[in-house]
């Protein structure tokens, strides 16, 4: 089996793992508050990390230096912002509107790339950008009309875009020496740190309590599936494909993640929903589909 086919399959795999993490989440939070949910998952993420470096040989060392700077700065935006705006949207808004209002960071990640790593803004970027803002306004303004949790839910997980997009962003800048993969689980290390230190001055010492199956479950998805495999999985596709071909591949993410919301936690998408669905949805694929190259012009 050829490489790009079994990166294809990845594809598949890391969709329902990332797809799904934000239902397995929503079922999570039901018994679990947002300090203890995104504690655990992480440990387990971390955990699960650490074992697969290791079983492959790889080393988990970072050269001393600026280097963990960098990394701590970069997991502030990555793990811990995108942890607390991530979290806290699902608990004020519909599962399937935060899991697309999220998917629009590629958007957002291009316009702070022009800004920060001065790359340019293309035709199919700035569409990208007029798309997205659309689909914002088209899915917040019928919620603010009800009242102000639904709007305050998705502007929580605009933060969560804007996170992942300036964490993104800002890992190119710095150009972090090591193992991408060994620089990821000191990223979720620093999140497990920042949320066990919330969740003590929020929640006190920790109490053992007996919770439902479909909890254990939801916690255990999001830490094995959602963070540690996951994570495992994207960098093996970037190495057998492209970054373009496995960005633009992990555009069905956000398709099986409210599948997912609407099957298993019975979300019922409006038409200003799917209309503001697929104007987000365009945006991003507007960002992470490359241009054609325009073929050189023939000799005279």
């Amino acid at each position: 089996m050829s490489n790009a086919t079994i990166a294809k399959l990845l594809l598949v795999a890391l969709s329902f793992c990332w797809g799904l993490s934000w239902t397995a989440m929503r079922i999570a939070l039901d018994e679990v508050s947002p300090w203890g949910m995104r504690l655990i998952g992480y440990s387990i993420g971390a955990a699960i990390l650490l074992i697969l470096l290791k079983a492959q040989g790889r080393s988990i060392s970072i050269p001393r230096g600026r280097d963990w700077l960098h990394i701590l700065i970069a997991a502030l935006f990555l793990s811990v912002s995108f942890g607390v705006a991530g979290t806290f949207a699902q608990l004020m808004a519909n599962t399937s509107r935060v899991i697309i209002v999220n998917y629009s960071m590629p958007v957002w990640g291009s316009l702070m790339a022009y800004f920060v790593l001065h790359e340019r803004i293309n035709a199919q970027a700035a569409l990208g950008l007029a798309l997205c803002v659309a689909g914002l306004g088209v899915l917040v303004y019928p919620a603010a009309e009800k009242s102000m949790q639904e709007p305050i839910g998705l502007l929580l997980a605009l933060v969560c875009a804007l996170g992942w997009g300036g964490g993104t962003v800002y890992m190119k800048w710095a150009r972090i020496k090591g193992d991408l993969l060994a620089i990821t689980f000191w990223q979720v290390m620093v999140g497990v740190a920042a949320f066990a230190i919330f969740y003590l001055i929020f929640e006190g010492v920790p109490k053992f309590e007996p919770l439902q199956w479909r909890t254990w479950g939801g916690l255990l998805f999001n830490g094995i599936l959602g963070t540690g495999i996951a994570y495992f999985i994207w960098f093996n596709i970037i190495g057998r494909l492209t970054t373009a071909m496995a960005s633009l591949g992990s555009l069905i993410n956000p398709v099986v993640g409210v599948i997912g919301a609407v099957i298993i936690l019975g979300d019922r998408p409006t038409v200003p929903d799917m209309i503001g669905f697929a104007l987000i949805f365009s945006a991003a694929a507007c960002v992470m589909i490359p241009q054609r190259a325009k073929p050189p012009p023939d000799p005279a």
